[in-house]
C-alpha cells in the first residue's frame, strides 16, 4: 500500500511513519519548519518521499497512485489555535478539506482524519462517538467542521475515518513540550515542581504517542465495512484522569520528592470519553501507561538527548511562527481545481 501523511515530520507523524515503512510505501508532505534531519535517515532511504509543501496549495498529481491519505497537518492544539484564529480554520478546516476532496477526486481509496476529542468541550457526562459535540476553541471548532464536510464524502469508492484523540503524550523525534503530560514532566525536571493550569480538576482523556500510532496501523488492517464512515475516540477507559492525577502519576513516576503547584486558566475544557467502541469493534487497546512517557522523557531529558529548543516544539515557537510570513496563504493554480 502507497500511503500519504500529511503533516509527517512532526510529533505524531515521526513516530507513525517509522511505524509505516515496516509494511508500507510512504509519502511524507510536510511543511518541515523543523527541518528533513530525522526522516533524512539511511534507515528511511528507498521507502519515504519527502515532498515539502502545504495542504491549502500542493498539487494534487501527487495524489496520483495514493492508497490511502492520513491527514495530521493542523496547528496542533487549542492555545496555538487561538494566537490567530484565521489562520487556524485556513488550515486545520479549509486545508484538511481540501486533502480530503482531492483525494477522492484522484481516486485515492481510503482518507483518515486527525480530529480531536477536544471537540466533546466541556461535558458533564461521559460522552462517546455519538454524543453531542461543544466545541469551545477555534482549534476543536475546525475540527468539529473538518468532520462535518469530510464524512459525507464516504461512498463506495471512498473510504473516511475519522479519529478523535485525547491529549498526547510520550517521547518523539519532534518532541513537543506544549502538550499537558509532557509539559508538567519539563516543569518537574526543570524546577522540582509540577505546574498544573487551573484547578486540575478537568478531565481528560491521555494517549501515548506510539500507541496513537498503532490506532491508526489499526484503522489500516480493518477491513472496511467496519470503518466506513466512522468516527473513533482513540484511547482507553483506563487512561482518563483529572489533570491532578495525571500530575501525581508525574510525580509518583520520577522518584524523587516533588511539589504540585496550580496556576490560572482561561482552558474550560473537561470531559470524559468512553472508548468501548474502539475497543469492541476493532479490538484496540493501549500498550503504554503514563508512567511509561514519563519515564522516557526524564530519561531523554537527563541524557541530553531529549532537550527543549525550538525542535521541541512550544507554544512560544507558535507565536513566532504565526507572526512570521511563513503560515500567509499563497494562491496557485492547483486552488481551482475544486
Amino acid at each position: 500500500m502507497k500511503i500519504l501523511v500529511t503533516g509527517g515530520a512532526g510529533y505524531v507523524g515521526s513516530i507513525l511513519i517509522s511505524d509505516l515503512i515496516k509494511k508500507h510505501d510512504v509519502v511524507c508532505l510536510d511543511r518541515f519548519f523543523f527541518g528533513k534531519d530525522y526522516l533524512s535517515q539511511e534507515k528511511f532511504a528507498n521507502k519515504v518521499e519527502l515532498i515539502q509543501d502545504d495542504i491549502r496549495w500542493f498539487n494534487p498529481k501527487i495524489l496520483e497512485q495514493i492508497d490511502l491519505v492520513i491527514d495530521l497537518a493542523a496547528m496542533s492544539n487549542d492555545p496555538a489555535g487561538e494566537l490567530d484564529p484565521d489562520k487556524t480554520f485556513d488550515i486545520n478546516y479549509l486545508g484538511r478539506t481540501r486533502v480530503a476532496k482531492l483525494s477522492k477526486k484522484f481516486g485515492v481509496k481510503r482518507y483518515i482524519l486527525a480530529s480531536s476529542a477536544s471537540v466533546y468541550g466541556f461535558q458533564e457526562n461521559i460522552v462517546n462517538e455519538e454524543s453531542p459535540t461543544n466545541p469551545l476553541t477555534t482549534y476543536s471548532k475546525s475540527a468539529q467542521l473538518a468532520e462535518l464536510d469530510i464524512l459525507p464524502l464516504d461512498d463506495d469508492d471512498f473510504t473516511v475515518t475519522v479519529l478523535r484523540f485525547g491529549t498526547l503524550f510520550g517521547a518523539s523525534p519532534r518532541m513537543r513540550f506544549d502538550l499537558g503530560t509532557n509539559a508538567m514532566t519539563y516543569s518537574l525536571f526543570e524546577t522540582g515542581e509540577i505546574m498544573v493550569d487551573g484547578d486540575g480538576k478537568q478531565k481528560r482523556a491521555v494517549l501515548h504517542v506510539k500507541d496513537a500510532s498503532r490506532v491508526y496501523q489499526t484503522i489500516i488492517d480493518s477491513p472496511e465495512e467496519k470503518i466506513k464512515k466512522q468516527i473513533f475516540n482513540g484511547g482507553s477507559d483506563n487512561l482518563s484522569y483529572d489533570i491532578n492525577e495525571v500530575a501525581q502519576q508525574i510525580g509518583e513516576s520520577s522518584g524523587k520528592s516533588f511539589k504540585i503547584n496550580h496556576r490560572g486558566t482561561n482552558d474550560l475544557r473537561s470531559y470524559a470519553a468512553s472508548f468501548a467502541k474502539i475497543k469492541d469493534v476493532l479490538n484496540f487497546s493501549p500498550q503504554y501507561s503514563v508512567k511509561d512517557g514519563v519515564d522516557e522523557i526524564l530519561k531523554g531529558l537527563n541524557s541530553g538527548d531529549i532537550k527543549k529548543t525550538k525542535q521541541t516544539i512550544t507554544l512560544e515557537w507558535y507565536k513566532h511562527l504565526i507572526s512570521s510570513s511563513k503560515l500567509t496563504k499563497q494562491v496557485k493554480m492547483y486552488d481551482t481545481i475544486l
